[in-house]
């Protein structure tokens, strides 16, 4: 035996399909149809007096749910986005910690290059000093700059690497 309201809503789909995209239904329209066909198929249809008007209201229901559904969806994935935005621009205590104890260690590693590789490194990576005005303020070739730079980054290298070579034996023992 065939559904009650089955011929009607076949009768009915375009006019359903026009009044979902004329509401902004658009891609989706067809989707709330389908939609609509299985809420109409779990129901029994007795006693519908005006089917078109009856289809017509769970449309229109189907879209605001729809709607109501993307609006929290949308919300949640803001508010996830969000706290997440705000955990990677506060770093922990421990975070901050760690960064500041590097920090002294680089410190420590250009101090034993001596003062004046220090400088030059500090002048040129640290306050973006072009490295021809860093041979004019020290009175030095730029080739004399350059090869303290060079010796600044290689130690630094170094050390990254024994630092690194470190903190991976120190996991391992974890």
């Amino acid at each position: 035996m065939a559904h009650p309201l089955a011929e009607s809503f076949l009768a009915q789909r375009p006019v359903l399909l026009r009044y979902l995209r004329a509401r902004g239904a658009s891609e989706e329209a067809e989707d709330l149809l389908q939609d609509l066909w299985l809420k109409l198929a779990a129901t029994s249809g007795q006693g519908v007096e005006r089917p078109e008007s009856y289809m017509m209201r769970m449309a229109h229901n189907l879209m605001l749910d729809r709607a109501r559904a993307t609006r929290r969806r949308l919300t949640r994935d803001d508010d996830y986005h969000r706290d997440g935005a705000e955990d990677v621009a506060a770093p922990s205590a421990l975070a901050d910690l760690i960064a500041r104890e590097r920090l002294d260690q680089v410190d420590r590693v250009l101090a034993a290059l001596g003062e004046r590789t220090d400088r030059i490194f500090r002048r040129h990576r640290v306050e973006g000093m072009a490295q021809r005005d860093i041979a004019a303020e020290f009175g030095i070739s730029l080739s004399a700059v350059e090869k303290h730079l060079q010796k600044a980054y290689r130690a630094i290298a170094a050390w990254q690497h024994d630092d690194g070579t470190a903190a991976m034996s120190t996991e391992g023992r974890a």
